[in-house]
């Protein structure tokens, strides 16, 4: 550890929490962004934007959420929406087990006379961990509850200097809970923890931190080192290469898709081109259409789009097959990448066939 971070452990630094609280308020209520869900706030729209907010950018949500508010607006609403509706105007966001816990999660609280205001009670609910739970109740309740999420714990690991070489965002998240508690404005709950993930995301960022404007640059540790940048600290991940060949299938007008069974783990009810592995009958053709990438937590997809056809001696296709024409497309739910790459292969091969496209089909990128 650092010898500013000796001199400014939680206990120490405690004595300067007061005038880093009002500092930090004062800051974020001059400067946070106006986004969507900080507008006529509610508590809806408090839940709907941190669900979606998991491990998604807040650029790339903006869209999402505004949709989502005007086919949904409110959690009777959600509850009573089939979740194939659901799923579709989730498209594109990822992680779809967030959605399908957001629908579980209305479909509890819509009966309820009232909506549980406690962390404790918000943590019994489908799809709420203490972070969420925490986030939820400040905002909306005014409860004392402290949120550590990536953000913070850069913001908390740099105004102590903590230079612990983290195993995960886990471990990291449980170490600095601890001096977020201290920190924690408990008259402006609500307010401070926004600020806090605000300053994480928009002046304490991960690269090229804007320290000469930060409102905790005088308490900061990393600061008084030079060097803010090097927190915190994570283990290198381990990223796993997965090859796949994917198949492109057309017959009458309709291309052939895989909708992965409810009991996935992943994309469950989400429809793909199918893996070459899951249908052994077909003629796989040397070439392919494309070869694209895409990465899921540690894990780097690189995926062969083959052209191919099945032969007439093939077996029956299961109820997990969709021959699926244009209107189909609209109407189903796929995952993002693969509905990109569909279209982009349809106007590839139409072009190519009128003697348009020259330059060969697209190999790589997303």
């Amino acid at each position: 550890m650092s010898k500013a971070a000796q001199n400014s452990t939680p206990q120490l630094w405690a004595r300067a929490a007061p005038k880093m609280r009002a500092a930090l308020r004062a800051w974020y209520l001059r400067h946070r962004r106006p986004l969507p869900w900080r507008a006529q706030p509610s508590l809806y729209k408090t839940v709907v934007s941190e669900f979606m907010l998991q491990q998604t950018q807040v650029e790339t949500v903006l869209p999402y959420f505004a949709r989502w508010l005007k086919k949904f607006p409110d959690f009777k609403t959600l509850a009573a929406a089939r979740e194939r509706d659901v799923l579709r105007l989730w498209e594109g966001l990822g992680y779809y087990r967030r959605a399908r816990l957001l629908h579980a999660l209305a479909r509890e609280i819509a009966p309820l006379p009232s909506p549980p205001r406690t962390p404790a009670a918000w943590l019994a609910l489908p799809g709420v961990g203490p972070y969420t739970a925490a986030a939820i109740t400040s905002i909306s309740f005014g409860e004392p509850a402290a949120v550590v999420d990536g953000n913070v714990v850069r913001v908390l690991a740099r105004l102590l200097g903590d230079d612990t070489l983290f195993k995960d965002g886990t471990s990291a998240v449980k170490t600095f809970q601890t001096p977020a508690n201290i920190l924690l404005n408990t008259t402006h709950p609500g307010d401070h923890n926004q600020a806090v993930m605000e300053l994480g995301a928009t002046v304490c960022t991960k690269h090229k931190p804007h320290c000469p404007i930060c409102p905790l640059k005088r308490w900061c540790a990393a600061a008084k080192d030079g060097n803010p940048e090097s927190l915190p600290r994570f283990a290198a991940k381990t990223t796993t290469r997965i090859n796949l060949t994917r198949l492109w299938i057309e017959r009458n007008g309709t291309l052939l898709l895989h909708r992965r069974p409810a009991s996935s783990r992943r994309l469950a009810n989400v429809c793909e081109l199918p893996e070459a592995s899951i249908l052994p009958d077909a003629i796989i053709t040397l070439q392919p259409l494309a070869i694209k990438r895409r990465t899921i937590t540690t894990q780097l997809f690189i995926e062969s789009i083959h052209r191919t056809t099945l032969p007439p001696s093939a077996p029956v296709l299961s109820k997990e097959f969709v021959w699926a024409n244009a209107t189909m497309l609209k109407r189903l739910t796929l995952s993002g990448p693969h509905r990109r790459w569909i279209a982009e292969l349809r106007e590839n091969l139409v072009r190519s066939s009128l003697g348009l496209f020259t330059g060969g089909l697209p190999n790589g990128g997303q």
